[in-house]
């Protein structure tokens, strides 16, 4: 390559990392499951002041149909999965709620039923995804246990 060709080419390179920068920036705007986790379990014991829209990203990458209600001992959500199998979804809920709330101690394990829980015994926020019917999943998250 010339010289005169080199400093060209390397002319041009700030104004195409210039014009990469300068792009305007993409943001997901999907509700973070993990966030919701955290917001709805800090809550706890009492979920009253929650509205039925907090649990919703936690079911969202399932699913699109998600009924939550709060009450004051403990906040609920239903949701049909997407395509695919439920004990598939289930599992992927569990992993979320494993990696979003890491101090959680997940003490039960099994296709059809998940349970976590935070706290000292008395004082402890219980968190249960579980199948709910052939193509159902339940998320409960309970202050009271």
């Amino acid at each position: 390559m010339h010289p005169s060709g080199r400093r060209a080419a390397l002319a041009v390179l700030p104004l195409c990392f210039g014009v990469l920068a300068a792009a305007p920036a993409r943001a997901d705007d999907t509700p973070s499951p993990c966030d919701a986790l955290k917001r709805i379990v800090a809550a706890a014991p009492n979920f009253s002041s929650l509205s039925a829209f907090d649990g919703r990203p936690v079911a969202l990458p399932y699913g699109d149909d998600a009924k939550c209600a709060a009450s004051q001992s403990n906040y609920r959500c239903t949701w049909t999965p997407h395509g695919g199998s439920s004990a598939d979804a289930l599992q992927s809920v569990a992993a979320d709620i494993a990696s979003c709330l890491p101090d959680a101690t997940h003490d039960q394990n099994s296709p059809a039923r998940q349970h976590f829980y935070l706290g000292a015994r008395g004082a402890r926020t219980g968190i249960t995804a579980a199948q709910a019917g052939p193509n159902t999943l339940k998320l409960e998250i309970d202050g009271s246990q």
